[in-house]
Parts: C-alpha cells; sequence; structure tokens
C-alpha cells in the first residue's frame, strides 16, 4: 500500500477548532511540520476537510 506525504502549508491560527484537530490527527502542528501517513479512506477524508491548508504527494 502506499504512503502519503503531507506538508502543512498554511498556518492554524483562525481556524476552526475541528479543522486544528484535524490536523494535530494527522501530525501536523506547525507550518512546515511534514507526515507520513497510509493511503486510505480515513486519511483521504481528514485530507478532504483541510485539504486547502495541505501539501499532499505520494510516496511509494
Amino acid at each position: 500500500m502506499a504512503n502519503l506525504n503531507i506538508k502543512l502549508v498554511k498556518s492554524l491560527n483562525g481556524r476552526l477548532e475541528k479543522q486544528i484537530l484535524t490536523a494535530h490527527s494527522l501530525g501536523l502542528r506547525k507550518i512546515g511540520d511534514i507526515a507520513v501517513q497510509p493511503d486510505n479512506d480515513q486519511t483521504r477524508g481528514k485530507i478532504a476537510k483541510i485539504g486547502y491548508l495541505l501539501q499532499v504527494a505520494e510516496v511509494k
């Protein structure tokens, strides 16, 4: 199974609490943080919620 390389590129300041918690659940806390997550439905759903804050690339 492939993994996703997820990078936080926009600030969490001023965002809704649910969006901040979603970013934290992905392992992202500060701008520039990178997390490698499995490519599954749960991760894709989280990315869909806060995708405008993220940069996502597939890792093989």
